[in-house]
């Protein structure tokens, strides 16, 4: 190349030196000459260089648009892990109260205490956090389920077996805040809905695969079986993420956002309240689905209903993975309608069979996506704040469980089943108006 620019200084004083034009035509000729051969040479370089620059442009537009499915199903194992270990006990009141000498009502509080630690644990972690690397964190975590998973397979004390739910709690809480924005800095910005939905895929498949198939294998070989074999799966999962789960920096010193700052940003606000709402008349409904059926005439399908509803999750979550990433706000508003529509059916329908199996395949429809909805929502709104914005979501979404069951309490206890419906139109209005005002930030139109 230094001989083409010096080729091409020589030849500007050759055009550009009126002394120089006295020369003979054949010295023009032999100057060009001589030059030719290193203009080539370098133009062909310069050739093969752009060929080779443009090629590696294309390998890394193709991995652009590649999905790291190996890490995200990693991500997908732990959400898988952290639902059923807080779901499990439920199905095993019986046999936990009797191994630990407790009653069942005691037994049940191994669920509570989980998701008390989940709730005070999940905003003060990451907010204590946002500069440590993502993975040992993550590690950590998940090296919490191994622990307190291990130590319920062989505690035969209460108290010590609810300080370690507690503390499962705590990972859980921990772990929930950063899945998704975990998955999101996998990938592009145009496949990060995509990737969160691939993330989130172990929800539902806990949900409606994973209780039920651990009910059995605790029914069939004790419960303690079930935390051992729940410890196993956390311990092949640290191997799995220290292998093929790539490491994040926190975020730097002067990149740190406080609650502050990461609640009051355009969006948060707006996303929050649909979580909370949502989520709320979502936990009504699931937690009390049994004397609802049964109000129904319908007590003995509450298995098989619960099965609809997972089934027809799964394709939920599916088709939201499908098209997050173009049609967030659509889906959004669609998905909230689908529940207000089979909210409506409960109510006006609840003594038709065929009615309320439909209803509820609208609903798991509806609810299946929801997640992965609600925290690309919160990831595109926060951005680098991710994190701190997905342990807010954490928290809004734990306060909507809890607040499930005293809502949906109070409503089976004063007024009877038929008032679910109502009171959850209620609440889907509410965030039907919030997603629809949520235009510019939070659910925004592309």
């Amino acid at each position: 190349m230094s001989d083409m620019f010096g080729n091409l200084a020589f030849l500007s004083c050759v055009f550009n030196k009126p002394k120089v034009a006295l020369y003979s035509h054949q010295r023009w000729r032999g100057l060009l000459n001589k030059a030719a051969p290193a203009l080539q040479a370098d133009l062909i370089m310069m050739n093969t260089n752009e060929t080779s620059i443009l090629s590696g442009d294309n390998d890394e537009f193709e991995q652009s648009n590649r999905l790291p499915i190996t890490a995200l199903l990693a991500l997908a194992l732990a959400g898988f892990v952290t639902i059923l270990t807080e779901a499990l006990p439920a199905g095993l009141l019986p046999q936990i109260g009797e191994g630990l000498g407790v009653s069942q009502s005691l037994a049940g509080q191994l669920v509570t205490v989980y998701a008390i630690g989940s709730l005070v644990a999940a905003i003060p972690l990451m907010a204590i956090t946002q500069g440590v690397r993502r993975r040992p964190l993550l590690l950590v975590a998940i090296v919490g389920f191994a622990i307190a998973n291990t130590v319920t397979t062989f505690s035969t004390n209460y108290i010590l077996t609810i300080v370690v739910r507690f503390l499962a709690g705590v990972s859980a809480g921990l772990l929930w805040a950063l899945l998704a924005g975990y998955a999101a800095r996998m990938v592009p910005e145009h496949l990060k809905g995509r990737a969160i939905a691939i993330a989130m895929v172990g929800t539902p498949l806990a949900l409606s695969l994973g209780v039920p198939a651990g009910t059995f294998i605790g029914t069939l070989v004790g419960w303690r079986a079930c935390f051992g074999i729940m410890s196993v799966l956390a311990l092949i999962l640290i191997v799995w993420v220290r292998v093929n789960v790539p490491d994040f920096p926190g975020q730097a010193v002067g990149k740190r956002f406080s609650l502050k700052q990461v609640f009051i940003l355009p969006g948060i606000r707006s996303v929050l309240f649909v979580v909370l709402t949502f989520v709320l008349a979502h936990n009504i409904l699931y937690t009390y689905i049994a004397p609802f059926l049964r109000n129904a005439n319908m007590s003995e399908r509450t298995d098989f209903a619960l099965l609809v509803f997972g089934v027809t999750a799964m394709f939920g979550i599916w088709i939201i993975g499908m098209l997050v990433d173009r049609h967030l706000r659509a889906l959004t508003l669609g998905s909230t309608v689908l529940f207000g529509a089979a909210a409506l059916v409960l109510g006006i329908a609840s003594d038709m069979p065929l009615a309320i199996y439909g209803a509820i395949s609208a609903w798991g429809l509806s609810f299946g996506g929801a997640a992965t909805l609600f925290q690309t929502a919160l990831a595109k709104a926060a951005g680098g704040a991710a994190d701190v914005a997905q342990s807010m979501l954490v928290t809004a979404w734990n306060l909507a469980i809890a607040g499930g069951g005293i809502v949906g309490g109070i409503l089976l206890d004063s007024i009877g089943p038929g008032a679910f419906s109502p009171a959850l139109l209620m609440l889907l209005i509410a965030a039907l108006l919030a997603i629809w005002s949520a235009r510019r930030y939070g659910f925004p139109a592309l």
